[in-house]
């Protein structure tokens, strides 16, 4: 099984390179020139997407394929005080040039809206913001030339005190959606409310392709081991929805995400970086029947923790891990 490791937005390792700069809208209203203030929103969103085309570079040069991109690339870009802005046409140059990067070098790219967009939700306005924020982040995909291959990874959601009921809502949400929303999305299991098992069950009723999060299925699970799922999660990854635009001779790999606990009294937050046993464990449970495998690392020490997980695993490599690159590993069973 050939496995990637990638890293979620920002690095260690590289200096001065954020690409989540921001501005409030107090901030914004402050300066009394709109006009002013609309550009001072774009040159910051502009340094933003220069930064996240520096990270990849830097990502090409370590040999890393797998990267998430920070949601926060425009300032304010779906507030709804902004909703006559439209800021595509001023970033179109930065856009494309992240895009064509990514296509020349065959990397994968995601996007995770934050956890205000809520699909489960009942309140109306709260399912428009969510709606708004899954189109913004298509629209930025979009803006790249990326095809539906780069997903939006989404958690179902609230269980608003009764926990069927918000799946059968955010299945009814999805349902509503447009199709180019609908085919970009993979569904997470979350540490504290929808659990392994039923984010599962709501992906092969819509046809979603399921990440499984191997840290929240730690801490929030019915008693069974994550790779006694791995089979059906991973015919998930077999749906049209998953592999919309993926070349039938290259289907699109399914993807985990993996991290550690940051301690003993706080098991649900995320470490500095990954221990390596769990991870190795679960991949030699799934190596005999999973060809490829792509594994975003959420650790707060970002690029740092790919590296020191990668030196890691090095050390097994006389007992079924065979080193590819610097981010790349062969798993045997």
């Amino acid at each position: 099984m050939l496995v990637r490791f990638g890293y979620v937005a920002m690095s260690v390792l590289v200096e001065n390179a954020s690409p989540s700069r921001t501005m409030t809208m107090a901030s914004f209203n402050k300066i009394e020139d709109r006009e002013a203030a609309i550009r001072k929103l774009e040159r910051i969103a502009a340094e933003n997407l220069h930064n996240t085309l520096r990270l990849l570079r830097h990502n090409k040069g370590s040999h890393i394929h797998v990267y998430r991109f920070s949601s926060k690339l425009i300032p304010l870009a779906t507030h709804e005080d902004l909703s006559d802005w439209d800021p595509f046409l001023a970033l179109k140059p930065d856009f494309e040039a992240i895009g064509n990067f990514v296509k020349d070098n065959q990397m994968r790219v995601s996007f995770h809206p934050d956890h205000f967009t809520v699909l489960s939700t009942p309140r109306e306005q709260v399912l428009r913001n969510s709606i708004k924020d899954l189109r913004h982040h298509v629209r930025m995909l979009d803006a790249m030339g990326l095809n539906a291959t780069a997903k939006n990874n989404i958690h179902i959601g609230g269980a608003y005190g009764d926990k069927p009921s918000a799946a059968q809502r955010f299945e009814e949400n999805f349902m509503m959606m447009d199709r180019d929303i609908q085919e970009r999305l993979t569904l997470e299991n979350d540490d504290k409310t929808f659990n392994a098992p039923e984010t599962l069950a709501v992906c092969q009723k819509l046809g979603l392709p399921m990440v499984l999060d191997i840290h929240h299925q730690w801490v929030n699970n019915e008693g069974e081991q994550p790779w006694e799922l791995w089979p059906d999660i991973l015919h998930t990854w077999q749906s049209p929805l998953a592999q919309a635009d993926a070349p039938a001779d290259q289907p699109l790999a399914p993807k985990i995400h993996v991290s550690s606990p940051k301690s003993e009294k706080d098991l649900r937050g995320h470490a500095d970086g990954v221990e390596v046993e769990p991870v190795l464990d679960f991949l030699r449970h799934i190596a005999a029947y999973t060809p490829a495998l792509d594994v975003m690392i959420e650790a707060k020490r970002k690029d740092e923790a790919l590296v020191q997980l990668m030196q890691k695993l090095a050390f097994y490599q006389n007992e079924g891990v065979q080193w590819v690159d610097e981010s790349t590993v062969r798993i045997q069973p």
